[in-house]
């Protein structure tokens, strides 16, 4: 992309001069009259100074114009002009141009939102602090040659970027030629975790069906010879391999949707979603479980809506697997509270909590910083028998961390835990 420079101006015509220098020379001539009636001056040299006057401020001095010129090009610099504003604000991907010296003198939107540090007219080494980019941008200075670049962002999620610096040709105030700099950044992070969620998958698939997988082929193998004619038996068995295929189908949906959210993990929800009725309709959903553990579901909601920028089928998996996580294994307890509480003005951190406490026995303090872990259980054999995947806490943790959110888990042994489910205030995200 090379830009050329502008035109010098042209000498203006004589009837500019004339229209720009008519207040002048009527009031030179309306003097120039009063002195001569009243006998100062006589009509000669009246008509000689006027003569003066005239060629002075129509003749188009040389020194004038050259002068001008030169202010004018220093004031309409190409490279700081509306039309390469435009083309930099225009690209779809973050872009940033910076002259010889590592100075901004353009960014788009989308820079502006990966990098806020950046500053027109500063030096983008101080906004970039990350080392591939600040040598790749070091060596195509020195070299004036393109260069690339991949990094890992680490903020606010993990985002993989490749920088390429592109030198640009551009005209000089003075008629001579020098480069620019065009920083473009495009996102890597969907192909990264489309790999990372295809060998994930394998690798968890693999390994956590390879026990119910075991099971239905046992107990096919003992149906059609031992047990082939015994009806007890062949109903118990079935009841048993009914159960493993249940849980082979939850432990795929599962799977697939840990790895749908940590798709689109770097990516922000936009679309404002009252957390109430979500929090409801799980309530009312899981009401038959409740009833068959025995478990009173108390519900301690504001009045008005709670607004968050979210999806809507993310939380309402979030909140499923809280709340049925807490009527699985408190239900001993006898009784589950979900509440929600509003942050005061005074708080240091604005956020919107969302707690799920049950009653029963509790978590050993060993156990609580891995509960997040995929198929991490603190009870291998009961949380199979619930019927768990061990992915539960860990899909609440990314769809939290995609929502910008945090988990806190509190729990004492033999009094119950507390999940709480944090979200930033939607004035804060939209």
């Amino acid at each position: 992309m090379a830009i050329d420079a502008p035109s010098s101006p042209t000498v203006q015509p004589w009837s500019d001069r004339l229209r720009h220098s008519t207040i002048i020379l009527i009031a030179a001539a309306l003097a120039l009259s009063v002195v001569v009636s009243l006998g100062e001056l006589s009509v000669l040299r009246a008509v000689t100074v006027f003569l003066c006057i005239a060629a002075a401020a129509l003749i188009p001095w040389r020194l004038h114009d050259t002068s001008a010129s030169r202010e004018d090009v220093r004031r309409v610099n190409p490279v700081e002009g509306a039309a390469v504003a435009a083309v930099v604000a225009g690209m779809p991907d973050p872009a940033v141009l910076l002259d010889r010296a590592g100075r901004v003198i353009h960014l788009n939107a989308a820079a502006a939102q990966l990098a806020p540090a950046l500053r027109k007219n500063e030096l983008a080494q101080f906004a970039l602090r990350s080392p591939e980019i600040i040598t790749a941008l070091r060596e195509s200075i020195a070299t004036t040659e393109p260069r690339r670049a991949t990094y890992l962002d680490h903020v606010p999620v993990d985002r993989w970027m490749e920088l390429i610096i592109t030198p640009v040709p551009v005209p000089t105030n003075f008629g001579g030629a020098d480069k620019c700099m065009l920083m473009t950044f495009h996102d890597q992070t969907p192909l990264r975790r489309v790999e990372e969620m295809r060998a994930d998958f394998v690798a968890n698939a693999s390994h956590e069906l390879r026990t119910p997988l075991a099971a239905l082929s046992g107990f096919i193998d003992t149906l059609q010879g031992q047990a082939k004619d015994d009806p007890k038996a062949r109903e118990r068995f079935l009841g048993i391999m009914h159960n493993q295929a249940t849980r082979m189908a939850r432990l795929i949906d599962d799977l697939l949707s840990l790895s749908r959210v940590e798709l689109s993990a770097h990516v922000r929800p936009d679309t404002l979603v009252d957390l109430l009725p979500i929090i409801f309709q799980v309530a009312d959903g899981l009401e038959p479980l409740a009833r068959e553990r025995q478990v009173e579901v108390e519900t301690h909601l504001p009045d008005g809506p709670v607004m968050i920028a979210g999806d809507r089928e993310e939380l309402l998996r979030l909140f499923e697997n809280l709340i049925e996580n807490a009527l699985k294994y408190g239900a001993s307890g006898g009784r589950v509270i979900v509440s929600l509480t509003l942050p005061a003005p005074a708080d240091a951190i604005q956020e919107i909590r969302v707690m799920v406490r049950d009653f029963g026995p509790g978590i050993a303090p060993e156990h609580l910083p891995r509960l997040t872990e995929r198929f991490y259980r603190v009870d291998v054999g009961d949380s199979r028998l619930q019927g768990g995947t061990g992915l539960g806490l860990s899909l609440v943790k990314h769809i939290l961390n995609r929502h910008r959110g945090r988990l806190l888990i509190e729990s004492v042994p033999k009094q119950g835990a507390t999940f709480t489910a944090c979200f930033p205030q939607a004035k804060t995200l939209v």
